[in-house]
């Protein structure tokens, strides 16, 4: 799929997406508690969705390389879940558990994407590093995504960051390009050694940057469910992602 430079009606949609995007992600944290199922946060998400005029969308989403489409409104990661986790009835929330809420809505035909991690009631000081850590990790992301750097370059920067911390960071995921479509190109990365790698940022692109640690190894499993990333060692994992546009100016702005 090309790099799609967003027009300036599309941009203006694009913040109208982001902004719903974001209220439907605060409602839904709100309702995150002991006792809670996966399933109640995917029914709340896809009533107030719906309830703005907006459209879920990663409902019936069929993503490249998956067998099926992706049965859910939202993701909803518990723990050693790293991404894509399927919310499920029987999936019931723990004091002391954490849970990355991931999805994204369609307004007027334009597509934002967005993701935090929350502690579910009194968490551990070790768990709530891992959080502090990963949006810290998505800020110094967003940092450099400026006009006339590569997409390689938020990479370098997030592994710059998170390397005195000794997270594991999954490779094999990362962010994408958004607006028209759920997954555009280029591919974000959430790591990389050397500046100028990728594809060079330009005014009008739409990117979702999206850090996953993990406080174990970077090491990650498919569960059978298909969809469900899983940290190979069982260790936790967190994740906080935003739609940011590419400006003129240098600064980037964060739609979500």
């Amino acid at each position: 799929m090309p790099v799609f430079i967003k027009t300036t009606k599309e941009i203006e949609l694009l913040r109208e997406s982001g902004k719903n995007l974001s209220h439907v992600l605060d409602v839904v944290a709100e309702a995150v508690r002991p006792g809670v199922t996966t399933k109640d946060l995917d029914i709340l998400a896809e009533k107030t969705i719906r309830g703005l005029g907006d459209v879920p969308a990663f409902l019936n989403y069929t993503p490249y390389g998956a067998e099926f489409p992706y049965p859910a409104t939202i993701c909803a990661s518990v723990n050693e879940e790293i991404v894509h986790g399927i919310p499920r009835e029987t999936k019931v929330l723990k004091e002391g558990d954490i849970i990355g809420l991931d999805f994204g809505l369609i307004h007027k035909g334009l597509v934002s994407d967005s993701a935090r991690t929350i502690g579910v009631g009194k968490i551990s000081e070790k768990s709530q590093k891992l959080i502090d850590t990963t949006k810290k990790a998505l800020e110094v992301g967003i940092a450099a995504a400026r006009a006339g750097a590569h997409s390689g370059d938020i990479g370098v920067a997030i592994e710059a960051f998170v390397k005195p911390y000794k997270y594991g960071i999954p490779y094999e995921l990362g962010g994408h390009g958004v607006g028209r479509h759920v997954h555009e190109d280029p591919f974000i990365p959430n790591w990389g050694k050397k500046k100028g790698q990728g594809v060079k940022l330009k005014p009008g692109m739409v990117i979702a940057i999206e850090p996953m640690l993990n406080e174990g190894k970077k090491g990650i499993i498919l569960d059978k469910d298909g969809y469900t990333y899983i940290t190979a060692d069982r260790s936790l994992s967190a994740h906080f992602e935003h739609t940011v546009l590419i400006t003129k100016d240098g600064a980037p702005e964060v739609l979500t």
